[in-house]
């Protein structure tokens, strides 16, 4: 039987985990984010929602949720609290009641041009040059679709 020395010893840094670089990463780029989007009076996640009708306005639910890896629990009361705010309507497909269909508001729309500089301010918070940024993007979505598909 190992004595609690040598279990200690063998178990892993916390910056030695991939998972934990992972974490604090995410919550730095939230952090960024919240600030970068505080004038504009919206989440990070209203932001991702708004970036996903912004390349195609008109989508159900379940594909915005498909993009953002979001189930409808979540997802949902998001899209209450944005459809309170004036940024997006809903309402039923009509090939399909069961469906419900998302659209940008004329609010949401003049608002594009106000978060073109954000991606930007976010890389220059980065402090990483265009082919260093999409190399480091082409990596972690290599690594996420493999956790997926290995789950």
């Amino acid at each position: 039987m190992k004595d609690e020395t040598s279990i200690k010893a063998s178990a892993p840094e916390l910056d030695d985990l991939l998972c934990f670089s992972l974490y604090s990463t995410s919550l730095a780029m939230n952090k960024l984010y919240r600030k970068l989007l505080k004038p504009l009076d919206i989440t990070y996640s209203q932001y991702l929602v708004l970036v996903t009708l912004w390349e195609q306005d008109e989508q159900a639910v379940n594909a915005i949720g498909e993009r953002l890896y979001l189930d409808s629990a979540t997802l949902t009361p998001l899209l209450k609290r944005m459809e309170a705010s004036d940024l997006v309507t809903r309402k039923r497909a009509l090939q399909d009641e069961r469906s419900v269909i998302v659209s940008l508001t004329q609010n949401a729309k003049e608002m594009e041009a106000k978060v073109a500089s954000i991606m930007e301010k976010a890389k220059c918070a980065a402090n990483m040059d265009m082919t260093e940024f999409k190399e480091t993007k082409d990596k972690l979505e290599k690594l996420r679709d493999n956790l997926l598909k290995n789950m």
